[in-house]
């Protein structure tokens, strides 16, 4: 495991325990030793599953698997984890290893095996054998506990240098309900649904349909706005379980936006938020978080086309890394997303130092004012490009040598 990277939270939350959920780790010597690696949740009977997957042609066998399990209508029981392989391009034998893991915690678990859920996180192409993971269920089982979120998260872990965690609670139906996540994600990140593996869960009642819509609605405002290297991954999940154990009345909204589901609504987003920002604070290599606000686009999704355009580009990371105000290539980053924008009304602001407007130079720019800005952990680039009211905002991370160290040692 690489050093913790500075742009780490000084402190991890600590998620209050939820009724209705148990979680343990282990370590089932999959890739690593001497670390953790495969997670187990389980959920009690009557919860409801929701989940954004990847959406990659060469998706994983678990993304597969859940897909279904989610199409089936079968209630949940339980989510296993592991990571340092992928089972993604495995062929039949990945299919027949997800199919013979989810088996195994379906007899322990006493439900139908599509009521298991799976994810694998790792390397790609490499065979998954189902005997490790399936000769570590029972310890595995014997060690779930209501409070067991750190342990869990730490065991999704590939190259992360930190576990991440988020939690936050709403008034729903006369109570209060507690939302808890945990995800895993340092590299291959770029949005194109979810871009790593999240796993949360409420103890709210909720019919599936609304869970399934606020999840895919919060998704697409948070994790659907990070990027770290504008990879997408074959294995990207996010799954979300509500247990119902917080008796709150169920509501009767047709939609989501109905105004009584308001603050599940803001507390999902809370949740859904911190741990995609924490997955851009542990980008591989990363020494700088950089917010990029985008204003002045057609439409809120060129907005957000312009500002991925911006936080992918190579030469605007690493002119960040070197701690140089380059805007020129902010400049070349815009010109090549393809959505509109006037070139002689687009404004361009670092650190709320405004650097380039109306086209060209700002005339009171001083590269001086913005160089302690630069020198900082975090980064703030704002850009109007001038032609309607579209906006978005984008999180990436600079690209540095350390990226290249990490991932060309990864399979060693």
């Amino acid at each position: 495991m690489t050093e913790r990277s500075p742009l780490a939270p000084a402190a991890l939350p600590e998620l209050p325990a939820m009724d209705g959920v148990r979680l343990a780790a282990i370590e089932a010597g999959i890739r690593y030793s001497g670390r953790t690696d495969l997670m187990l949740a389980l959920v009690d009977d009557g919860a409801v599953a929701a989940g954004v997957f990847t959406r990659s042609r060469t998706a994983s066998a678990p993304v597969e698997w859940c897909r279904k399990a989610l199409g089936s209508g079968t209630a949940p029981r339980a989510i296993l984890v592991n990571s340092g392989n992928a089972n993604a391009f495995t062929g039949r034998r990945g299919a027949e290893s997800t199919a013979q893991s989810a088996e195994a915690v379906a007899r322990r678990a006493g439900c139908p095996g599509e009521a298991v859920y799976l994810a694998s996180t790792g390397v790609i192409g490499e065979p998954l054998p189902s005997e490790p993971i399936v000769t570590a269920l029972d310890g595995l089982f014997a060690a779930t506990r209501p409070d067991g979120w750190q342990e869990a998260a730490e065991a999704i872990m590939t190259t992360d240098t930190f576990p991440k965690l988020a939690t936050a609670t709403a008034e729903l139906g006369g109570r209060t309900v507690t939302l808890n996540g945990i995800a895993k994600g340092s590299g291959m990140i770029a949005p194109d649904m979810a871009t790593m593996l999240a796993f949360l869960f409420t103890d709210a009642a909720l019919p599936q349909p609304l869970l399934q819509e606020m999840l895919a609605d919060s998704v697409d405002r948070s994790f659907n706005c990070i990027t770290v290297d504008g990879d997408t991954s074959t294995s990207d999940t996010v799954l979300l379980f509500a247990t119902g154990k917080a008796g709150n009345s169920a509501p009767g909204a047709a939609g989501a936006d109905a105004p009584e589901l308001a603050d599940f609504r803001r507390a999902l987003d809370e949740v859904t938020r911190a741990l995609a920002l924490l997955v851009v604070r542990d980008g591989e290599g990363a020494e700088k978080f950089v917010t990029v606000t985008v204003s002045g686009a057609e439409s809120d999704a060129a907005a957000r086309r312009i500002g991925l355009a911006i936080g992918n580009s190579p030469l605007v990371k690493t002119a960040i890394a070197g701690e140089d105000a380059n805007w020129g290539r902010i400049v070349m980053a815009v010109g090549k997303a393809g959505e509109a924008a006037d070139r002689d009304a687009l404004s361009i602001a670092i650190g709320g130092v405004r650097v380039a407007r109306d086209g060209e130079r700002d005339p009171d720019y001083r590269e001086e004012d913005v160089a302690p800005h630069m020198k900082g952990r975090e980064i703030d680039i704002a850009v109007d490009v001038g032609v309607g009211n579209g906006t978005a905002t984008i999180w990436t991370c600079d690209l540095t040598h350390r990226y290249i160290d990490i991932n060309a040692d990864y399979r060693s």
